[in-house]
C-alpha cells in the first residue's frame, strides 16, 4: 500500500477512535435504564415487583408473569397483554412520583365480559379492550384517583375512563378519548 493511501484511513480511525469516550457513556446508560413496576391485585391479593424492560428491550419472562397476574381470575384464562400498556403505566408512575397499581381488571375472557354486561349496570362495552389484552383497570396506592385520571390525560394515550363511584381509573392502548366525569 502506497504512503498517500494509508494516511487517509489512519485519520480515519483516529478520528472515529476520538469519539469513542463521547458514545460510551450514552450506550452504557441506555443498557442501564430499566423500567420497572408493581402491582397487588385487588381480587387475588397477589403481589408482584419486578423490572419488565431493560436497556435490550422487554423482558419476557416478566411479560409473562404480568400477563399471568392480569388473568381474568374468574376463569383463570390468561391473555398477552399488550406491553404498550406496561410502558403507558410506566410513564404514569412516573409523573405520578411511583407506587404500587392496584389491578381491578386486565385480561377479560369473552364469557365474563358478557357476564358484567348482563349484570354490572353498564359501562361494560361490548367489544372491550379488556379481551384483546389492551385495557386495564386501577387504582394506584396513596394517589387519589382523580389525580390519577389529570395525570393520565396530561399523558395524552390511549383510552381513559374515570369511574369515581368504583374509585378506579380504565387505561388502554386504543385510540385517545375519554369519558367519566372531567377535572372540576
Amino acid at each position: 500500500m502506497s504512503p498517500d493511501h494509508t494516511a487517509p484511513r489512519r485519520r480515519l480511525l483516529l478520528k472515529s477512535l476520538a469519539t469513542l469516550p463521547l458514545a460510551l457513556p450514552f450506550a452504557s446508560a441506555k443498557a442501564a435504564e430499566s423500567r420497572h413496576l408493581a402491582f397487588r391485585h385487588t381480587h387475588t391479593d397477589e403481589h408482584l415487583k419486578l423490572v419488565y424492560r431493560d436497556g435490550r428491550g422487554y423482558v419476557q419472562p416478566a411479560l409473562e408473569r404480568m400477563n399471568w397476574l392480569l388473568r381474568d381470575f374468574r376463569t383463570g384464562e390468561a391473555a398477552r397483554m399488550d406491553p404498550r400498556l406496561y410502558d403507558l403505566l410506566h410513564a404514569l408512575n412516573l409523573v405520578c412520583g411511583g407506587g404500587t397499581f392496584e389491578i381491578v381488571s386486565g385480561y377479560r375472557s369473552p364469557a365474563t365480559n358478557a357476564m358484567l354486561r348482563k349484570t354490572g349496570g353498564g359501562g361494560v362495552a361490548r367489544r372491550s379492550l379488556h379481551m384483546d389484552g389492551k385495557a386495564i383497570d386501577i387504582r394506584l396506592t396513596g394517589f387519589d384517583t382523580a389525580r390519577l385520571r389529570d395525570a393520565a390525560l396530561a399523558l395524552g394515550g390511549g383510552g381513559i375512563g374515570y369511574y369515581p363511584e368504583s374509585d378506579f381509573l380504565h387505561l388502554d392502548t386504543g385510540p385517545v378519548r375519554s369519558w367519566g366525569p372531567k377535572a372540576a
